[in-house]
């Protein structure tokens, strides 16, 4: 019997594209029918996502990305910048923080998307800057309307823009309003910017590389460069309540390149899921299915399954808590390691646990930050026991502008079995004033590391703060078969892991009735996530014991999760997962997408 979805897994031979926004997906597909590949239609995308979605991400921002070549390896191509070398633990406690503030520009990393993208387009694109960049320009200076959110999230920090943060007021509240659906919506300094960079990308020859190289050197060194630096030294209101410069300069720009990487991966009943390494949190997917007890499948949909993973989700994160970081020697061997994991499997009994209990990985002692302590000390959680969590969803915001972070994402897979998955962020409407002369504001990734000095996050210059931004990529039988990945903060590895085992699953029972994977079935399916562990984004906070289901999820669950200790709060019926998919079969060539239908903004398109 095929199981109940909201639209159609879609299925064809020439090209698929899934993201959080239907003009993106719809770019997406665009680029492919022009003869564009896998490569230059994420691109594409991506500059689309910045133009729809800049509550969620922006230029100024950061992407981890996973691709999969037609017949090369699957590589990492890390867009995550680094902190400035002025950002010590010993200016910003100087300044008498003892975070980092969630806004404002001492939280800003070096920008790191815009290279990123551009390296995925000169080493495994096709098509000439112009070609991409064509659409998000089009957007951005003949208008697009606006999803509902936007307007929102502006309205939110209306008093923000209006006191503090005026050029972000000129572009969101044209005319003192926010941005509202059915009107269309502008950025022509963006356009400018975008319309500068190609003049003086071409004006460097013909050639579609030196064009690309030319735009990178515009960014790191040129009029870009030196907006960013310029803003960065201006003194802004941040979530302290007080006014900070930050610490980025030019020389931070001019030294940051993009880097492809190893993936990390473990294997798993014929799939090997692939991951970016420890500086972000996309191993921990991997240490929640290293710690899955066998007969699982036996177990699916009931309330011991959804027990069994929220408990895993609880070790697993603690460990990320204790040992990932850009600033460590991570032992990702040991922590995926059978013998680690049959001990810490152990653990998990048949009640929740309220503590946070890193491992001891090759017998290493675990350090935590003092607000992971207090958590595994079971401390009191952030808000009452059955209170929504914050930033759940899309981005939460203040009169101050404090924010909990969220995202974007897309996937894209095209006729000759080229592969990726992008996870675009920061650089939010919401994170700092937008630089007058570009249209985007910088992004507050370093709101990530700690100011407590000797951990594995521990903020260091030169080092990229720990993100929370996890695409991933499965192969079967050694070969690439799905590209998937969520917005959601620290839930992205809990969303993923929740739909991966949905499909893998249900392809080990024989798949749905048309063939292929069931994307959508296992999107639509009821989701849910725990905050039993400190939160990556300011204040950082923590909720021992707590997990927030969907309605749909089933009274018995629920009833089920509250006798066993855990800290319910229901949510709404479509509120938890917002997970883009895409998929090939290598024996037929058919290529599938799912898309999201929470938000109703999320599209996966293709023929």
């Amino acid at each position: 019997m095929t199981a109940f979805t909201t639209r159609p897994t879609l299925q064809g031979t020439f090209g698929m594209a899934s993201s959080t926004h239907w003009l993106a997906s719809q770019t997406a597909l665009a680029v492919l029918e022009d003869g564009g590949n896998a490569y230059d239609a994420a691109v594409a995308a991506g500059f689309v996502l910045h133009v729809v979605e800049p509550h969620l991400n922006g230029p100024a921002g950061e992407v981890p990305l996973l691709l999969a070549p037609a017949g090369g390896p699957v590589r990492v191509l890390c867009g995550q910048g680094p902190a400035p070398a002025g950002a010590t633990i010993a200016h910003y406690t100087s300044l008498g923080l003892d975070l980092v503030p969630g806004t404002g520009p001492l939280a800003a990393a070096v920008p790191g998307a815009f290279d990123a993208w551009m390296v995925l387009l000169r080493d495994h694109g096709t098509r000439r800057l112009a070609d991409v960049l064509r659409y998000a320009i089009g957007y951005a200076e003949s208008g697009h309307p606006p999803v509902a959110r936007l307007g929102e999230t502006v309205a939110t920090v209306r008093e923000l823009f209006t006191a503090e943060w005026t050029s972000s007021a000129a572009v969101y509240l044209p005319g003192g309003r926010p941005p509202a659906p059915g009107r269309l919506f502008t950025n022509p300094a963006l356009a400018a910017t975008w319309r500068r960079l190609l003049a003086e990308a071409e004006a460097a020859g013909s050639g579609r590389e030196r064009q690309i190289d030319a735009a990178r050197r515009v960014w790191r060194e040129g009029f870009i460069a030196e907006a960013l630096a310029a803003a960065a030294a201006r003194p802004t209101m941040d979530t302290s309540g007080r006014r900070h410069t930050g610490t980025l300069t030019g020389d931070d720009l001019a030294a940051f390149e993009a880097t492809y990487e190893t993936p990390v991966t473990y294997d798993w009943h014929g799939w090997t899921v692939c991951k970016a390494g420890p500086w972000t949190q996309g191993p921990a997917f991997l240490q929640q299915l290293a710690l899955l007890p066998d007969g699982l499948d036996r177990l699916h949909g009931t309330p011991a399954y959804v027990h069994t993973l929220i408990e895993g989700t609880k070790l697993a994160m603690a460990d990320r808590e204790a040992w990932y970081g850009d600033t460590a020697d991570v032992p990702l061997n040991a922590l995926l390691s059978p013998e680690y994991n049959a001990a810490r499997r152990a653990l998990i009994g048949a009640t929740a646990s309220y503590e946070l209990r890193p491992g001891s990985p090759e017998g290493r002692t675990p350090v935590l930050s003092p607000h992971a302590t207090a958590a595994a000390c079971g401390a009191v959680p952030v808000g009452p026991p059955d209170a929504a969590p914050p930033g759940a969803g899309e981005p939460t915001t203040s009169g101050n502008g404090a924010t909990r972070g969220d995202t974007c994402h897309l996937d894209v897979v095209d006729r000759w079995g080229n592969m990726v998955s992008a996870t675009p962020s920061g650089g939010w409407l919401q994170s700092n004033p937008v630089v007058p002369e570009l249209g985007f504001p910088l992004g507050t990734r370093l709101q990530m590391a700690w100011l407590t000095p000797g951990l594995p996050g521990s903020l260091t210059p030169g080092r990229r703060p720990r993100t929370t931004l996890s695409p991933s990529l499965a192969l079967r039988d050694g070969v690439p078969v799905l590209a998937f990945g969520t917005p959601g903060g620290d839930q992205q590895d809990q969303w993923q892991v929740h739909f991966f085992l949905a499909v893998a699953l249900a392809a080990a029972r024989g798949g749905p009735e048309r063939g292929g994977l069931p994307l959508q079935a296992a999107i639509d399916a009821p989701n849910w996530h725990t905050d039993a562990f400190p939160s990556s984004f300011y204040p950082r906070g923590t909720r021992p014991g707590a997990v927030t289901v969907e309605a749909r999820i089933g009274q018995e669950t629920i009833a089920e999760l509250r006798r066993r200790g855990h800290r319910v709060t229901v949510g709404d019926p479509w509120s938890e997962g917002r997970l883009c998919a895409v998929s090939r079969d290598p024996e037929t060539g058919v290529l599938s997408a799912g898309a999201n239908p929470r938000g109703m903004q999320g599209y996966a398109v293709g023929r």
